[in-house]
């Protein structure tokens, strides 16, 4: 088993997915670098496992003989907030859709390359705290009721500790660092997911958003922290 050069023990990464060839090419470059893969080939298994174990993160196929992508991920988020990155097909726009609005961290599309899956797992375990190369931070942003620990990745309103995925932690950190600035969608890609916005659907940006602000405002349909600026993108208010 790998041991990363901080000493820290590997990731644990599931890749649930129907394909032979797609697991075997996806966890070799995962082990590349240094993670821990348990592969299983169709969803009823994955879900037994997963009723026993907790990975650091699970790489997902949407359509699996069994139990199908989206019901799992739907487990895993009534379990805890294990990062979850989907592979959909180009033609499963409502699925990717459906699996972000669920609490999908991340999605990458088929065909793909297994370097890019690698990618994605690295840059979500090191936002996640899940990773090897998450740095250490003692930063905390107040704004009042809504205070952000950029250390612990804890957020919380009036006291009370909100429930956030990794990516909604880091799009609410990304916009509440800097308030009152006009993030595009094509901005925030860049930013929070690291990915050029000519391989990312801006919806994604845009489900994010909903689905915090479900969480972080009294009223969604009014929201009071993160506005819209219509025709161009998103606006933290202090």
């Amino acid at each position: 088993m790998a041991v990363t050069g901080n000493d820290r023990a590997p990731a644990t990464v599931l890749v649930v997915d129907d394909e032979p060839m797609v697991r075997e090419v996806v966890a070799r470059y995962l082990e590349l670098d240094g993670h821990q893969v348990v592969e299983i080939g169709d969803g009823d298994a994955g879900m037994a496992w997963l009723s026993t174990n907790r990975p650091d993160l699970v790489v997902l196929d949407v359509m699996l003989p069994g139990t199908d992508g989206l019901t799992i991920l739907r487990r895993v988020r009534e379990d805890g907030d294990v990062p979850v990155i989907l592979l959909t097909a180009r033609t499963e726009e409502l699925d990717r859709i459906a699996g972000l609005e669920m609490g999908a961290d991340d999605y990458i599309v088929k065909p793909f390359s297994a370097r890019e899956v690698a990618a994605r797992v690295r840059t979500v375990l090191r936002r996640s705290g899940g990773g090897p190369t998450a740095p250490p931070s003692s930063s905390v942003i107040d704004h009042g009721e809504l205070i952000i620990d950029l250390g612990s990745r804890i957020a919380t309103v009036s006291g009370v500790e909100m429930s956030l995925t990794a990516k909604e932690f880091d799009l609410l950190a990304c916009v509440a660092s800097s308030p009152r600035q006009v993030f595009s969608r094509r901005q925030l890609l860049e930013q929070v997911w690291d990915s050029s916005p000519d391989y990312q659907d801006p919806a994604t940006v845009t489900v994010h958003v909903g689905r915090l602000r479900q969480k972080l405002e009294f009223d969604p349909d009014h929201p009071r922290w993160i506005a819209t600026v219509w025709g161009v993108g998103y606006r933290f208010e202090p």
